[in-house]
């Protein structure tokens, strides 16, 4: 895979190759290697690395892209000419900043964040396809011994990132991710786990193929009981899936479309008093680069603080935009906070790092089930679908273990619901939450979330498995 240096040098011949106002390239690689299991047994098993530079030139405010994975002269010379033509063609962007340099890329302060931890772990890039036999083989066993039949993938990447440009910028990032996910199956039940980092000693599969089978078991031979409004307790992988429906919406760009459920609500006490939400790429349980599409630096961002929402996010075009908008003095601190998407594009930024804020009375899901005289426990929601944008209502259902707690007990299985809930008033219901951890699921991105005991979620219908 491509070093630094390498992609460094790479650069320097894209340079002399074009004649545009200025270049930029983004360099992505990856060694990615994956085990697929279903049925109980290994049925494929693939690796794959590649490297891909996207050149972007810029003729006095005509921009365009062109990528290649080939790096000889050649190639390199027809990837230039491609998004220079491309370019040329282009009516001006008015809104299209020059190239930041490298002290710009640092932000407003001129001084760098605090740096996030390394995120490459040599045990992860060393993952053998004969390792991930093994931790499949152990999955197995637990799925045998508890006659079920387990599905699911073990993976292990090790990838490099690296953005340069014509103004003197370079940034570059190296990463590890190991990644398990686990689904055990009985004839009407099923559980589920999955987690990922960029250390694999941070996994423990065994411990997730015996939760994942703990939950096939114990929601076997499911009930059904009416819909209605429930306390709910729903696992961090829930609270992500469902939360993770919201991000889009902390974006400049969507405040001055007027599509984000915060316009007009950016400084008023939205959520809860204990809910406190951020964007922080240095934080230890979160992973990516900490640059943008840009090469901006990622700035930490209060999102929401006890229950107010705070600020929203910015690229660098997009913050000279607000400033010049009626929303000015309206919405908060206004400027690059480093979460822009490469350009062009017309997504403008979003959050990918977020992480809800210290809990001060944690209470763990066992906690917050003995505290239940009769509520829900989710392990995990899928098929999310937005209903009212502004109102931030969404749809979907539960799925994997879902179960009915009364007593302070868990009872039994539940059929599957089907639910609609507006995320405002689920986030002003909480009544307890867990220590935040790193959470995976399968609608929205990681990031680092509590389990949340929710009082009030409106469940629609009961589903048929």
């Amino acid at each position: 895979m491509l070093t630094r240096e390498q992609a460094a040098d790479l650069f320097d011949r894209i340079r002399r190759y074009s004649s545009a106002d200025e270049v930029e390239a983004i360099f992505t690689g990856s060694r990615f290697a994956l085990t697929r299991f279903a049925n109980n047994v290994i049925h494929q098993n693939v690796e794959e690395e590649n490297s891909i530079v996207s050149i972007r030139t810029n003729f006095a405010g005509r921009t365009a892209r062109a990528t290649t994975n080939q790096f000889d002269d050649g190639s390199l010379r027809r990837a230039v000419a491609a998004s220079e033509n491309l370019a040329r063609v282009q009516d001006p962007d008015p809104d299209l900043l020059p190239m930041p340099d490298a002290q710009e890329s640092l932000g407003k302060t001129g001084e760098a964040p605090v740096a996030p931890p390394s995120r490459f772990f040599e045990q992860t890039a060393a993952i053998t396809p004969a390792d991930r036999a093994e931790v499949v083989k152990s999955i197995v066993s637990i799925a045998c011994k508890h006659k079920l039949t387990t599905a699911g993938i073990y993976s292990a990447s090790d990838s490099r990132e690296g953005i340069f440009n014509s103004r003197g910028l370079a940034n570059w990032h190296h990463q590890t991710l190991a990644e398990v996910s686990i689904t055990m199956l009985a004839d009407d039940s099923s559980g589920w786990q999955k987690l990922n980092s960029p250390d694999v000693n941070n996994l423990n599969p065994v411990r997730l193929a015996e939760t994942a089978a703990q939950k096939a078991v114990e929601s076997a031979d499911p009930r059904e009981i009416a819909p209605g409004k429930y306390t709910v307790i729903l696992e961090p992988a829930a609270v992500l899936d469902i939360v993770g429906f919201m991000f889009w919406d902390y974006s400049g760009v969507a405040i001055l479309d007027q599509r984000s459920f915060l316009n007009d609500r950016i400084g008023t006490q939205l959520f809860g008093e204990n809910i406190s939400i951020s964007d922080d790429a240095a934080h230890p349980l979160q992973a990516g680069p900490p640059f943008d599409g840009e090469g901006m630096r990622r700035q930490p961002v209060q999102l929401v603080e006890n229950g107010v929402v705070k600020r929203v996010v910015y690229a660098r075009a997009t913050a000279r935009k607000m400033k010049n908008s009626e929303y000015a003095g309206k919405v908060g601190l206004i400027e690059p906070t480093g979460h822009g998407f490469p350009l062009p594009n017309e997504m403008g930024e979003m959050p990918l790092n977020v992480v809800f804020g210290r809990v001060e009375n944690p209470r763990s899901v066992e906690q917050m089930i003995s505290s239940t005289e009769r509520g829900v426990l989710v392990t995990r929601l899928w098929y999310i679908r937005e209903v009212d944008p502004y109102e931030k209502i969404v749809t979907g259902m539960t799925r994997d273990g879902t179960f009915l707690v009364e007593n302070g007990k868990v009872q039994c299985g539940l059929r599957n619901f089907r639910f609609n809930q507006s995320l405002i008033s689920m986030l002003s219901n909480v009544e307890a939450m867990s220590t935040p951890v790193r959470a995976s699921g399968e609608e929205s991105f990681d990031m680092v979330a509590p389990a949340m005991k929710v009082k009030e979620f409106n469940f629609t219908e009961a589903t048929k498995f």
